[in-house]
C-alpha cells in the first residue's frame, strides 16, 4: 500500500493560511450561538422528549441554578433502587434493566423468562463471522472493530432496512447479546496479533448472566467469582443509560431521524463514545491516578495531594490539559448518584482484592480536588467525583485491562441507545437539522492564472 505523506504538500506556509481558513473569529459567537449545544448558564440546549432516561443533577428556582443531589431514572425508576433490589437479592439485574429500557416497563417472570431466553439465543454470531470479520482484518483499538462489527452485521441480516417496531426491536436484542461476544472476541484478536500474546476464543454459554459470560470469555480459563460477576454487572446497570442529552445518545438519535438502518445509528454511536471527551474519559482518569501515585507517597497526605493537585491544575503535571479527570459534570452538581453507589462497592471489593491503598488515592483525589477546583474557579455550585472516577478502578479490580474501559461502557450502554433510536423513530418522524452561523465573507473566483 502507497503511504502519502502531508509533509509531500502541507510545508508551513500553507499550514498557517488552512488554520486561518478555519479559525472563527470569537465575535460571531454570540448569545444566540450555542456553542457545544450549550446555554449560557451551562444547561444543555432542549432538542427534544424523552421518556426513557432522566438525568437530575439540580433545581431551577427563580431563574437560577440551585444544586442538589443527583439522581437518575431510568423509565421513572431510580437506578438506585433498581441496584439495591438486585444487591439484596443476589440476583443479576442488567437483563431486567435491557427489557426495562427497550419495552419501557419492568418485566413479571414470564415476560423475563422469554426475553433472557431469546437474549441468550441471540448471543451467538453469525456463520463465519468472527472468522471474516474479526480475526482476518484485527484492529489495535476495539472501539474501531466494534464499529466496524456493527456495521458488517447489517450484511447478515435478512431485514436491515425494515423500521418496523417488532424488527427493531428484534434487532435491538440481537445487538445487546452480541456486543459482549464481539468486544471479547476483538479483544482476543487484537492481543495475538499486536500484543503476539496466545490467541483463546470461547463460545457464550446461553446458561450465563451478561456479566458471566462476558468474564468468561475474556479470560483464559473462564473463570471468575461471583463477586466478581455481581460487581460487573452492577457496573454495567449503572452505565446503561443517561438520558437522551449525551453525545453518543444524541448521535444514534440524530442518524435515526434521517431514516437511516439500526446498525448505521448505533454504529454511529459507538464511534461518538470512543471520543476520549467522551466514554474515553474513564481512561485519562487512569493515567491521571497513575501520575498521583509516583508523586504522592501517602494518599492520607492532604498538603501533599493539593500540591500535586495544584499543579496538574496548572498544566505543570500530569497530561498537561489543566484537568483533574473524573470530577466535575455538565449536569449534576453535589453528587453524581452512579460515582456514589460505584464508591460503596468499590470500597468492599478493594478490601478482598487487596487493593485499598489505590482505594484512598481516589477518595483523597475528590476530596482535594473538588475543593482546589472550586476555589481556583471561584464557584459558586460544587464540584463532584463523577462516574469515571470510580468506574475505572472497578473494572482494574475485576482484571479487566484499560484499554478495554471504553468498549464495555459500549456494551453496557448499548441497551439505551436502542431505546433512544426506537423512540427517535417512533415519536419524532422528523430529521434533525441544527443551523450554523456562516462566519465567512462573500469573495469573488479568481482564475488560475491570476493566483
Amino acid at each position: 500500500m502507497t503511504e502519502i505523506s502531508p509533509n509531500e504538500y502541507f510545508g508551513p506556509e500553507l499550514r498557517d493560511r488552512v488554520i486561518s481558513a478555519y479559525s472563527i473569529p470569537e465575535k460571531y459567537f454570540t448569545e444566540k450561538v450555542k456553542r457545544g449545544l450549550r446555554n449560557s448558564d451551562g444547561t444543555g440546549v432542549m432538542a427534544g422528549v424523552t421518556r426513557i432516561g432522566r438525568v437530575i443533577g439540580y433545581n431551577i428556582e427563580d431563574g437560577e441554578i440551585v444544586p442538589a443531589p443527583g439522581r437518575l431514572y431510568y423509565r421513572g425508576i431510580n437506578v438506585v433502587d433498581i441496584v439495591k433490589a438486585h444487591v439484596e437479592s443476589g440476583t443479576f439485574g442488567y437483563e431486567e434493566v435491557a427489557y426495562l429500557l427497550l419495552m419501557g416497563m419492568l418485566p413479571d417472570s414470564e415476560q423475563f423468562e422469554q426475553f433472557d431466553s431469546i437474549l441468550s439465543r441471540a448471543r451467538i454470531l453469525p456463520h463465519n463471522f468472527t472468522e471474516d470479520m474479526i480475526i482476518k482484518s484485527p484492529s489495535p483499538n476495539v472501539m474501531n472493530k466494534l464499529a466496524r462489527c456493527v456495521l458488517a452485521l447489517y450484511s447478515y441480516d435478512p431485514n436491515p432496512d425494515d423500521t418496523s417496531l417488532e424488527n427493531m426491536l428484534r434487532q435491538s436484542i440481537e445487538l445487546i447479546a452480541r456486543f459482549p461476544v464481539i468486544v471479547a472476541n476483538a479483544y482476543a484478536v487484537k492481543r495475538h496479533r499486536f500484543d503476539h500474546d496466545s490467541l483463546f476464543i470461547h463460545i457464550p454459554d446461553e446458561s450465563l448472566s451478561v456479566s458471566e459470560n462476558f468474564l468468561s470469555m475474556l479470560r483464559h480459563d473462564k473463570s471468575y467469582t461471583p463477586d466478581e460477576a455481581h460487581l460487573l454487572d452492577l457496573w454495567m446497570i449503572l452505565h446503561a443509560e443517561h438520558g437522551g442529552g449525551n453525545n453518543s445518545a444524541f448521535v444514534c438519535r440524530a442518524l435515526s431521524s434521517t431514516g437511516t438502518d439500526t446498525y448505521s445509528a448505533i454504529a454511529g454511536a459507538v464511534c461518538s463514545l470512543k471520543g476520549p471527551l467522551h466514554g474515553g474519559a474513564n481512561s485519562r482518569v487512569q493515567a491521571m491516578i497513575n501520575s498521583v501515585k509516583e508523586n504522592v507517597s501517602d494518599p492520607g497526605d492532604d498538603a501533599a495531594m493539593s500540591a500535586f493537585l495544584t499543579k496538574i491544575l496548572n498544566r505543570e503535571a500530569g497530561d498537561g490539559s489543566g484537568k483533574i479527570y473524573g470530577l466535575g459534570h455538565a449536569v449534576y452538581t453535589e453528587s453524581d448518584p452512579r460515582a456514589e453507589v460505584l464508591k460503596v462497592y468499590a470500597e468492599r471489593m478493594a478490601h478482598s482484592k487487596d487493593m485499598v491503598e489505590d482505594f484512598e488515592y481516589l477518595r483523597s483525589i475528590e476530596r482535594n480536588g473538588a475543593r482546589l477546583i472550586v476555589e481556583r474557579k471561584n464557584l459558586s455550585t460544587p464540584i463532584c467525583a463523577n462516574v469515571d472516577l470510580y468506574s475505572g478502578f472497578v473494572i482494574r479490580m475485576l482484571g479487566i485491562p484499560d484499554e478495554l474501559f471504553t468498549p464495555l461502557f459500549a456494551l453496557s450502554r448499548i441497551s439505551g441507545w436502542c431505546a433512544h433510536r426506537i423512540e427517535e423513530v417512533i415519536s419524532s418522524k422528523r430529521i434533525m437539522r441544527p443551523a450554523y452561523r456562516a462566519a465567512v465573507a462573500d469573495t469573488p473566483y479568481v482564475p488560475m492564472d491570476r493566483r
